[in-house]
């Protein structure tokens, strides 16, 4: 009897021990867990809820609440524009809809520039920015640089004129943002060249008129501007001259030297006597 109770006494002691065993690795895992968890949590930042479409849209679309969803975004990547209330997306106090203006993929982040305001139409109204205009340019597969002028893009434009008995041309707007090439506003379709006929910028009230009055006395031309590529500040001008690198001789015109003289008469002869001149 006493064996037997060693034994049970011996059994109980091993399995407690093994119990706090696990316990133990039990709450280092645990606690490792947390660790990392915290850790993560660091390095991730806070986290707030965004709207982001559920499906591709296309220019042109009409954005509906069952178009969207929330999903959760770092905060300090979250983009400027983005929607976290759906009073801010869909207002309550019109029943009018916004139009997409820029193609989304899905769970992309709706942000106010690739939307109109409510009601507003999906035009080149709704791609314009505060204060600025839209003015078209004509252009060919030459100056349109063979087609490969998309909505989205930017360009340098120079003028090509005579100016007295010269032809120049002249760097007169410096990256300007391409809104609409002839029809195509959404800047979707980039795959091959279209040749068009006219280019759509966005610019200021002024440079509209520096473009109009640019168009109507000469040619412009079209220069796509890198992805990466800084507004050119310097003024950019090459005529006949320089092309070829002719100098023309400048006239330099010498003032013939003044002489005075007083008339006097000598006997029968009228004569002319040099004097300073005083004046």
């Amino acid at each position: 009897m006493r064996m037997i109770f060693g034994l049970v006494l011996i059994l109980g002691v091993a399995l407690a021990g093994f119990a706090v065993k696990m316990a133990q690795g039990y709450i280092s895992q645990t606690e490792t867990a947390l660790t990392q968890e915290r850790a993560f949590r660091q390095a991730v930042g806070d986290l707030v809820e965004v709207y982001v479409v559920n499906k591709p849209v296309k220019y042109g679309d009409v954005l509906k609440p069952e178009d969207v969803q929330k999903i959760y975004w770092q905060k300090s990547f979250l983009p400027k524009g983005a929607f976290s209330k759906e009073t801010d997306l869909f207002p309550e106090t019109t029943d009018k809809p916004r139009f997409v203006i820029r193609p989304m993929e899905a769970y992309e982040p709706i942000l106010a520039v690739k939307v109109t305001k409510p009601g507003q139409p999906a035009g080149l109204t709704g791609t314009l920015s505060d204060g600025m205009r839209a003015f078209a340019i004509k252009v060919d597969t030459v100056s349109g640089v063979s087609g490969f002028v998309y909505p989205g893009n930017f360009v340098d434009v120079y003028w090509t004129g005579s100016v007295g008995n010269r032809d120049i041309t002249k760097l007169i707007e410096s990256s300007v943002n391409v809104i609409a090439v002839d029809q195509t506003a959404d800047g979707a379709a980039t795959g091959g060249a279209l040749v068009a006929q006219t280019v759509t910028v966005q610019v200021t009230p002024e440079q509209v008129a520096r473009l109009a009055q640019a168009q109507a006395t000469g040619r412009l031309a079209l220069s796509l501007v890198g992805n990466t590529a800084s507004t050119i500040d310097g003024r950019v001008e090459v005529n006949s001259d320089s092309l070829l690198g002719i100098e023309r001789e400048k006239v330099v015109r010498v003032e013939a030297e003044r002489v005075c003289t007083v008339r006097t008469r000598k006997g029968g002869e009228v004569v002319d006597i040099p004097i300073p001149c005083t004046n």
